[in-house]
């Protein structure tokens, strides 16, 4: 168990801890470092583990919120913040994202992944390593990205996926990121693992996008991981059945 300012930090060092039934023992509250399962929106993250915490710590109600949407179709850290560690959520939320990336060539789809089925194909045969590698150098710094449509983003009171859903057709406006660094892990065509880090609100779906566009190609998010989230890694993140057995109700 280590703690990190002034709440308690739930990892992997915390499997053999014995931990209060008393939410008064913790003042500024806990921050779980959790490997969000694949397919659970981070609102699934939530409402388990929040179900969870009021029973073991038998309360009628507790705060519990994350720092950071991940979506269903990724896994990695995701920050689960209960009680006063809530307050720290924009802070953990506002730090350094680092993301493995698969990204796959020669194809795109409506949602920049594979939520939704391949609408258009390309040719890929041209993109090389050293094609990929040349690109890469633009696509560092801050740059204006255009969010996916099947996105969380606010528009008008609603989320950019619910209206896309509905078909009604959405303008999505440019947000500034910032790309730290991007370090190619492999590349067998048309699949690129690539590490990446970058600012918060970056969208990696709209980073495949982009670099397939770049690539006078098409291209698709097919897989990701959230590797770390300032600096709490993966490596050390709790699986939810490590979390259930912690807290045993």
């Amino acid at each position: 168990m280590s703690t990190e300012k002034t709440y308690l930090v739930l990892d992997k060092s915390s499997l053999q801890a014995t931990l209060s039934r008393n939410m008064e023992s913790y003042p500024g509250g806990i921050v779980m470092v959790l490997d969000k399962p694949l397919h659970w929106t981070s609102a699934d993250a939530v409402r388990k583990i929040k179900f969870r915490f009021q029973r073991y710590f038998n309360l009628k109600n507790i705060k519990v919120g994350h720092a950071g949407t991940l979506d269903p179709l990724a896994t990695g850290v995701l920050l689960i913040c209960i009680g006063k560690a809530t307050r720290s959520a924009e802070s953990l939320q506002a730090e350094r994202k680092e993301y493995i990336a698969d990204i796959c060539f020669g194809a795109t789809t409506p949602s920049y992944d594979l939520e939704k089925e391949i609408d258009q194909t390309y040719p890929h045969e041209h993109v090389t390593r050293e094609l990929i590698e040349s690109l890469l150098n633009d696509m560092k710094g801050e740059i204006d990205q255009i969010p996916p449509v099947f996105s969380a983003k606010l528009i008008d009171g609603k989320r950019a996926y619910e209206l896309a859903r509905a078909g009604k057709e959405t303008e999505m406006k440019a947000s500034r990121v910032t790309i730290y660094d991007l370090q190619i892990i492999s590349y067998q065509n048309p699949n690129l693992k690539i590490a990446i880090s970058c600012s918060k609100g970056t969208y990696i779906r709209s980073f495949a996008r982009d670099i397939g566009v770049a690539a006078q190609s098409g291209a698709h998010l097919a897989g990701l991981i959230r590797s770390a989230s300032g600096g709490f890694r993966v490596e050390n993140a709790l699986s939810m059945a490590e979390f259930e057995e912690i807290f045993k109700i």
